[in-house]
């Protein structure tokens, strides 16, 4: 595999209904075409629903007393939405329901408001769970932390995809992104011209989510419950995840004999039996994840032990709305024990541990030097054995961080590493690591001034 393939241009439909190819993909468990499609474009799914489907969509329910719109997309992205919506009607948004906190969902609410304001219409009020604005707070305090992570885990995402995830704003939270102005704990009923929505609080992805159920048109609205890939529950660089609170709520979802469902990433999914088997197979694969885990921790293995011993059957992997191409199984793992047994991965190593730069010189010094720590890693490299490649590698940086030959090794075995990867965070992180070898590998030392 390519590091650097052709970029695949996610802006191109060739179904041009979604309901018509999830169906498909559904029935025949294969897909041969994205899933997840980030085009912008406006669907039609039912009298009275639109889509449109951004890198993260936007919802829309239209009523006698204006439109109810499920989440606002990006920042990069809002614009475009609201185009797409002013395409199909002009409307007022009435209500603005923000799914979850994540700026992919909220950070387009400033071009909502300003479309509002330029059509002299009210701006809409906007709902969420009590834990967005804790959420957006929180954002604010490690503003810096969150751009970097944002940029690490995105920044190798092609902008040909026009997902503008690695912004280089300096502001985490968009500047004009609208706050909710109701909130609610565990459940809300809200009624906006003849239209009865029922909200309900279930942890996932996040503390903070809501997924809808509208009763009149058996439809579920999930946000990122259902995000057609392996659920991101395990990402390494972000706060504590809920896989068998996610489970749960799927489940619930399950009782409600939903003839649609409209999820904030991925296709829109029509009729009984294919939502219960998504929204069960999802569910599935997350409790086994916990239940595996959580006996091996009853046993008292270890955290490494366990990260690699417990897995999920790759016949479920191979589902279109199951694929690792986001998050893997083995970073929820992760999660997992963080969230039932600390921080702590039970080697008494490292519960107080030597300063890494400490551990690989005495590493490169029995050795032989860094040198051996580099050739060595290059074997393991070519062998195939990349994880092993990468904490050699890593110790040889470590002993000499400046050493460009050490770096254009690194750089070469993260390029491999990347390219055999099939999780966008896993790529991202693994990227982010090549190119900082790169810049050192390739820097110019500095000249001597008379």
């Amino acid at each position: 595999m390519s590091l650097h393939p052709k970029p695949r241009d996610l802006k191109t439909i060739r179904t041009e209904d979604p309901i018509e190819l999830s169906s498909k993909v559904i029935d025949e468990g294969i897909a041969t075409e994205p899933t997840n499609r980030v085009s912008n474009q406006l669907s039609v799914i039912d009298e009275g629903i639109a889509v449109i489907e951004s890198f993260s969509h936007m919802v829309v329910f239209r009523t006698d007393e204006g439109l109810v719109a499920f989440d606002a997309s990006g920042e990069a992205s809002g614009v475009a939405v609201v185009d797409s919506l002013r395409k199909w009607t002009t409307d007022q948004i009435h209500s603005l329901v923000y799914t979850h906190g994540h700026l992919d969902h909220v950070g387009g609410s400033g071009a909502i408001i300003a479309d509002a304001e330029d059509r002299h219409y009210r701006h809409p009020t906007v709902f969420g769970h009590e834990n967005v604005p804790h959420r957006l707070r929180r954002y604010e305090q490690t503003n810096n932390w969150n751009t970097l992570i944002n940029r690490r885990q995105f920044g190798g995402v092609s902008p040909k995809h026009g997902m503008g995830l690695a912004s280089s704003s300096s502001l985490f939270v968009p500047e004009g992104t609208a706050w909710p102005d109701v909130v609610y704990q565990d459940e809300m009923k809200l009624s906006v011209g003849g239209l009865n929505i029922e909200f309900n609080h279930g942890k996932g992805e996040t503390d903070d989510h809501t997924w809808a159920w509208i009763p009149s048109q058996k439809t579920l609205v999930t946000g990122d419950l259902v995000i057609w890939v392996f659920p991101n529950a395990g990402n390494p660089q972000k706060v504590q995840r809920y896989p068998l609170e996610w489970a749960a709520a799927l489940r619930q979802m399950m009782t409600y004999d939903a003839e649609l469902l409209l999820p904030a990433h991925g296709l829109p999914i029509s009729g009984k039996d294919r939502i219960n088997r998504v929204l069960g197979d999802i569910a599935d694969v997350l409790e086994k994840l916990v239940s595996d885990t959580l006996e091996l921790m009853n046993r008292g293995e270890q955290l490494n032990h366990i990260v690699h011993e417990v897995k999920v059957d790759e016949d479920m992997l191979e589902l279109p709305w199951l694929k690792p191409l986001y998050d893997e199984p083995e970073f929820v793992v992760r999660n997992i024990w963080r969230k039932y047994g600390g921080w702590w991965d039970a080697d008494p190593a490292s519960l107080k541990p030597s300063p890494q730069k400490v551990l690989a010189e005495e590493l490169a010094f029995l050795s032989g030097g860094v040198e051996k720590l580099v050739e060595r890693a290059q074997v393991l490299a070519s062998n195939g054995d990349l994880r092993l490649a990468c904490h050699l590698i890593e110790f040889a940086a470590e002993a000499s961080p400046e050493n460009k030959v050490v770096h254009g090794a690194r750089a070469e075995i993260y390029r491999l590493r990347r390219s055999t990867e099939s999780s966008l965070m896993s790529k991202g992180i693994f990227a982010a690591a090549m190119r900082e070898s790169e810049e050192i590998s390739q820097s110019v030392p500095d000249q001597d001034v008379d």
